[in-house]
């Protein structure tokens, strides 16, 4: 949970409190609270067996934007990992975000988005091994004479309080798709990716990336 009093951002998990003064150079005072909540709370867990933490936290953005509407469009994000170092990247929180769909009166429209640990040739599931993250965005209009009802379907997209981490990516890249379905014109997905690096044991780091590899 996340307050906001007066000049402090108060973070509380599990009755402990951190009180962090507020930041003065213009950055997102949520986001910035979220950052500061994962170094303080989850950023220094008992770490995974055979890993080892070598950065503080790291936040990466990325966007995606269909090549033409409702069309699949896939981009890599390069995590510039060291697979001499056995170095992996321990995932704590993902946001995914949608564009928009279109209001067509009389027409579902929809815009979906992924976030995975290898390459895909169509949208996954969450279900899917490899998915991290989805973030589906739905107009459902048939039978509508207006623009329908807006509906919003998503995996998490904040730290679980039991959880150390949500994933492990071995590979040097992470892959974020977008499909929109009944749009006009083309739609995107934003993300943002909180962890760290890691140094795995040999075996460790051998058997992360079979199996991503194996599972993609």
């Amino acid at each position: 949970m996340l307050l906001i009093a007066g000049g402090l951002c108060d973070c509380r998990r599990f009755g402990a409190e951190y009180l962090l003064s507020r930041p003065t150079n213009g950055v997102d005072v949520q986001d910035w609270c979220l950052i500061r909540y994962i170094e303080l709370v989850v950023g220094h867990p008992i770490m995974p067996k055979g890993l080892k933490q070598t950065s503080s936290l790291i936040v990466i953005g990325a966007r995606v934007a269909e090549s033409a509407p409702n069309t699949f469009t896939q981009g890599a994000i390069d995590l510039q990992l060291n697979p001499l170092d056995n170095e992996v990247f321990v995932v704590q929180a993902i946001d995914l975000e949608c564009a928009s769909p279109d209001a067509l009166a009389g027409v579902n429209t929809s815009t979906n988005g992924s976030l995975t640990t290898t390459s895909q040739a169509a949208l996954p599931s969450l279900q899917s091994t490899n998915t991290m993250a989805v973030n589906n965005v739905i107009i459902r209009a048939a039978g509508f004479i207006d623009g329908g009802v807006g509906f919003e379907t998503s995996s998490m997209n904040s730290p679980p309080t039991g959880m150390e981490y949500i994933g492990i990516i071995a590979t040097n890249d992470f892959f974020l798709q977008v499909q929109g379905s009944g749009n006009l014109g083309a739609k995107s997905v934003t993300a943002k990716v909180y962890g760290y690096r890691a140094r795995a044991d040999a075996s460790v780091y051998a058997a992360l990336v079979q199996s991503e590899l194996l599972s993609s």
